[in-house]
């Protein structure tokens, strides 16, 4: 079905632009709709292709395997830093790439499984906390390359509050 999807939507637009170069004056208007008809098939088979491979139970159980694990470590991670206490500047900036960054991809990349596995409001409430320890990561790492420490440092604590909120909503979602 993907590569039938791929054929339409390939097939599709080269023919309608075939269909408008042939002639600038008199454009087959025939040929053109059909291509574009081709062209959103292809789509629709993309589209529906993607969503059954998403919702497979193999998929499914991969992602929730990646989400628990990566906001795991993430807690974890921050948890460590934050009780370091001595971090700054560009020891700290590189702790976040190293630490905190792969597992940051790693759950984002997966995020989409959750709809699938708890719900949209699940989703939403889970990535609302997801979002503002991100932002408050990126804060901490931009604080940091400008020298105010203090303001990393406290931004810190928030980042860990809020990705322990979506790790806490999570763990609960997956008990139900």
């Amino acid at each position: 079905m993907k590569q039938l999807g791929y054929f339409l939507l390939c097939a599709g637009f080269v023919s309608a632009a075939y269909a408008t170069a042939l002639d600038v004056e008199n454009v087959s208007w025939a040929l053109f709709a059909i291509s574009a008809l081709a062209a959103i098939v292809g789509v629709f088979l993309l589209k529906r292709h993607a969503r059954s491979v998403a919702q497979s139970e193999e998929v499914l159980e991969a992602n929730r395997a990646e989400l628990r694990e990566s906001i795991d470590n993430v807690v974890r991670d921050l948890r460590e830093i934050v009780s370091s206490g001595s971090l700054s500047g560009a020891a700290l900036r590189d702790r976040i790439d190293t630490k905190l960054h792969p597992d940051l991809i790693r759950f984002a990349d997966a995020r989409e499984s959750m709809v699938h596995l708890f719900g949209l409001q699940t989703y939403a409430d889970i990535m609302s906390h997801f979002a503002a320890g991100e932002r408050y990561i990126n804060r901490v790492w931009s604080s940091s390359a400008d020298g105010y420490d203090v303001e990393a440092a406290r931004y810190l604590g928030k980042a860990e509050e809020q990705f322990a909120d979506a790790q806490r909503q999570l763990n609960e979602a997956a008990r139900k």
